[in-house]
């Protein structure tokens, strides 16, 4: 594939005309698009991608034009430079890729019905119209819509609409953007909608086969949300309104189209009868998010693809900062802890893996920018050291100086530091270009060292990795008061330890808040004194050990031998987050058994040992006035005494399924998953597996849909896991955005692993011909490599995936799954003996 010539520099619009008419029974798309802008030279090109161009005309004169679609252009040939007007006629085929404009699919009262939405972000808007599509190319648009409308079908743009004439809707005139950020849709739906204080209209759209009051959460949340921004950002949300689309069909989690954020259905409607807290908590995050981006990349957009971190790592840290101001109750950053800090700590670890700010040109491999551990989790970790360091009074004048000055326009990571830096008298780039500019990130061993307190830092590796000799400057959030702010130097000495633990009257911590990203390795003299205080810790403080040890014994610098014993400690805790952080310790110890041996059945017993009062204590109902950690602590413990083979967790279960079993929906959704991979595994039958199938079919919640994924995926019976993969391929049972969720839990289980790995080499031309242009079609590999742990494995992995590797966009992902498993490999073959011989020792 071509690499990517930025032919903006030639050719720069200001504003586009667009007519572009939809036809959906013969999937086709036709129209002009006229563009009027600033040549720089008479030979330009514009983006179009699949189309054939039927002529085009320069100031109303055809001129000469050739196509190239491996470069994804059309070469256009001017008889002026200057500002010209260049009208395009074309058409396109209306695909089923989640990509440029498209249908998606739903089932209502029986009958299939269809809506038409759009994707453009990356480079997709070159399928539904000829623009010069780059961020930088910013211009205002006048959209006009034509498609073969049903009576009462809605029509909804990033404007509102002016007037229909003749069939046709037009749209009033967009602000300057982006051509990524243009949307529509149109189709049957419904819609709740509500006005901020300051006048912005914000509107819920999904299609009929939601109950109404399946929208009015994500409502709330949204109104809230730009009436949050517009006082945090001080400066007013800049659209007259807001609307919120889900889509049945939709291959990311959402996009922040402005005036129109799309969203997968999930993501946005929820019934607010029975669905569990972290559901709720997770589709306010992905709405602050996408509402975050209305200022932070529509508003100001990163220049090129380059800085797409500038966009999503700012928006991931504002959905968290967001959500706790509306919920305070909820405690937000919690999942922040225990969902985008794992992420990154993990996937940074891996020689290999990419910066956050990475040069990039090739269309495929744009989409490969959007990792979400580094680009989304890593670089929101970035942002809330900054905002750690210079406070919210800071952080929020330096943002409303940046609007100011680039607003309606684009800008650079140099741009943001700049801003931040005047507003706090702190070179803020300096700081900052250490995490943006390096992959990976430091261990700080803290020791003492003659008596004295040491620091020092190197780059953590998981796996082999090789010492490239980076250092970074480290916000320490250290509790004595004689540590620096910074840790510019590869070593430091604090002074005499004595001394200083009696002066400061506690243990000697780094990290506190667990906001700056790195790990610390304490030696055994601080490390003890730590342990000989645990009741003096918080949530997060437990949560963080138990995180840095984990990191620590992936890398091998500790065994996970040493923590085994530790883990009793910690396992009464009431706290969400500490819970969280136990079991995915105990979690990482089943990669050193094999399924069905004794080595297997003496962890199970640690699971029972470790969750037996939890279970005790909280039981399968939930109690009136119960707290929000108790809520989700519930179906971690209950998840932990299922994998114990816990007898009376099986029954208390089963007996759960009997009581409902004609009213599945209905159970707690919180513990509705557990539920059902119960009956499945421990009960299943082909009549229980077709009676879960047909349900799913039916369903549009998608919460349920998900339950029953993972109790379909737990069979043990190797005929029904035929069967299931026999629908991997039927659109009409699994819809191509959820197979990624199918095949990651076949694979997990022990007696579905060898179909669907045997699936994915089969068809993986029919899996790239189906969601090959996804921006996540990636993680097929990441998921493989997340559950393989055998030499054997290992081998059948490399065997398929390295002639793949000079594939557009899987280069790295191959290379850094593969050394993910070797490392994994390599670990379990060198602790496996110790693991396991700790693991009987804590059982006795």
């Amino acid at each position: 594939m071509a690499e990517i010539t930025r032919i903006y520099q030639k050719f720069q619009p200001s504003h586009y005309n667009l007519f572009i008419d939809v036809e959906r029974d013969t999937k086709k798309i036709s129209g002009t698009s006229t563009i009027t802008g600033d040549a720089k030279t008479t030979d330009i090109q514009v983006n179009q991608k699949g189309m054939t161009i039927a002529s085009v005309k320069v100031d109303s004169q055809d001129v000469p034009f050739t196509t190239d679609d491996a470069a994804e252009v059309v070469n256009i040939t001017l008889p002026k430079t200057g500002e010209v007007t260049v009208a395009i006629e074309y058409s396109a085929p209306l695909t089923d890729s989640m990509m440029g404009i498209y249908p998606s699919y739903y089932e209502l009262n029986g009958e299939k019905k269809q809506i038409i939405g759009t994707q453009f972000e990356t480079t997709f808007a070159r399928q539904a119209f000829p623009s010069v599509d780059e961020p930088e190319a910013k211009a205002t648009f006048d959209l006009a819509l034509k498609f073969d409308e049903q009576p009462g079908e809605t029509v909804l743009a990033n404007m509102p609409e002016v007037r229909t004439e003749n069939g046709v809707h037009y749209f009033d005139t967009t602000v300057r953007m982006s051509t990524y950020l243009i949307a529509f849709a149109f189709g049957d739906l419904q819609s709740k909608q509500t006005t901020t204080e300051s006048g912005v209209k914000v509107g819920v759209f999904a299609t009929k086969a939601h109950k109404a009051n399946e929208l009015n959460f994500a409502l709330d949340i949204a109104k809230r949300s730009i009436e949050f921004y517009e006082d945090f950002y001080q400066t007013p949300y800049p659209l007259p309104h807001s609307w919120q689309l889900a889509l049945p069909d939709f291959s990311a989690g959402a996009m922040e189209n402005w005036g129109l954020v799309t969203y997968r259905e999930a993501y946005l409607v929820l019934d607010p009868n029975n669905t569990s807290l972290r559901m709720k908590q997770l589709v306010a995050t992905v709405v602050a998010h996408e509402l975050a981006h209305q200022w932070f990349g529509d508003l100001v957009t990163m220049k090129w693809w380059d800085d797409l971190w500038l966009n999503e790592s700012f928006a991931n840290m504002m959905e968290y900062v967001a959500v706790d101001a509306l919920e305070p109750d909820w405690h937000v950053w919690e999942m922040f802890q225990t969902s985008d800090v794992p992420g990154a700590l993990n996937r940074d670890a891996t020689d290999g893996v990419q910066p956050v700010h990475v040069q990039v040109n090739n269309p495929a491999e744009i989409d490969s920018l959007f990792d979400p551990d580094i680009v989304y989790a890593k670089g929101a970790r970035m942002l809330v050291m900054v905002r750690a360091l210079l406070g919210d009074d800071k952080l929020r004048a330096g943002l409303k100086a940046y609007f100011a000055a680039h607003h309606y326009g684009n800008a650079t990571g140099a741009d943001l530091w700049a801003a931040l830096g005047e507003a706090s008298g702190m070179d803020v780039g300096a700081v900052m270009n250490s995490w943006l500019e390096q992959p990976g990130y430091p261990v700080v061993n803290a020791a003492v060292v003659d008596g004295k307190l040491t620091l020092s830092q190197k780059q953590f590796f998981v796996g082999d990795g090789k010492d490239a000799g980076r250092e970074w400057q480290i916000p320490l959030n250290g509790n004595f008061k004689e540590t620096p702010t910074i840790m510019k130097d590869k070593q430091i000495v604090l002074g005499d330890y004595d001394a200083l633990r009696q002066s400061n009257g506690k243990p000697f911590r780094l990290n506190v808040g667990n906001n700056s990203h790195f790990i610390v390795e304490y030696d055994d003299t601080l490390m003890q004194d730590i342990l000989a205080h645990k009741d003096e810790l918080d949530s997060i403080d437990e949560l963080q050990l138990l995180q840095d040890m984990r990191m620590l014994a992936d890398g091998r610098q500790l065994s996970y031998a040493a923590i085994v014993p530790l883990l009793t400690q910690f396992a009464d805790s009431k706290s969400t987050i500490v819970n969280t952080a136990l079991y995915t310790v105990a979690g990482n110890l089943r990669k050193f058994t094999l399924p069905d041996t004794p080595e297997e059945t003496q962890l199970r017993q640690l699971y029972g040992k470790l969750s037996a009062k939890q279970v005790a204590r909280l039981g399968w109902e939930a109690k009136d006035g119960e707290s929000n950690d108790d809520q989700m602590t519930r179906p971690i413990v209950l998840g932990a005494s299922m994998f114990a083979k816990n007898a009376d967790s099986i029954a208390a279960a089963h007996d759960l399924y009997q009581a409902n079993a004609d009213k599945l929906e209905t159970l707690n959704a919180t513990l509705r998953p557990y539920i059902l991979i119960n009956e499945m595994r421990e009960f299943g039958s082909e009549e229980l597996f077709n009676k879960f199938l047909t349900a799913y079919q039916k369903t549009s919640d998608a919460s349920y849909k998900t339950s029953l994924l993972e109790g379909i995926t737990a069979t043990k019976d190797a005929a029904l896991v035929k069967k299931t993969i026999a629908q991997f391929e039927n659109a009409d049972v699994i819809k191509p955005q959820d197979l990624r969720g199918w095949y990651y839990e076949l694979l997990l289980n022990k007696d579905g692993q060898q179909a669907a790995w045997d699936w994915i080499r089969d068809e993986w031309s029919w899996l790239e011909k189906t969601v090959g242009g996804d921006m996540e079609f990636a993680t097929f590999i990441t998921r493989t490599a997340d559950v393989f742990k055998t030499p054997e494995r290992l081998a059948e992995f490399k065997a398929f995936f390295e002639p793949k590797l000079n594939t557009p966009g899987l280069t790295r992902e191959i290379q850094m799954d593969t050394k993910v498993i070797e490392s994994r490999v390599a670990l379990i073959e060198a602790e496996q003996a110790k693991v396991n011989a700790a693991v009987a020792k804590a059982v006795k």
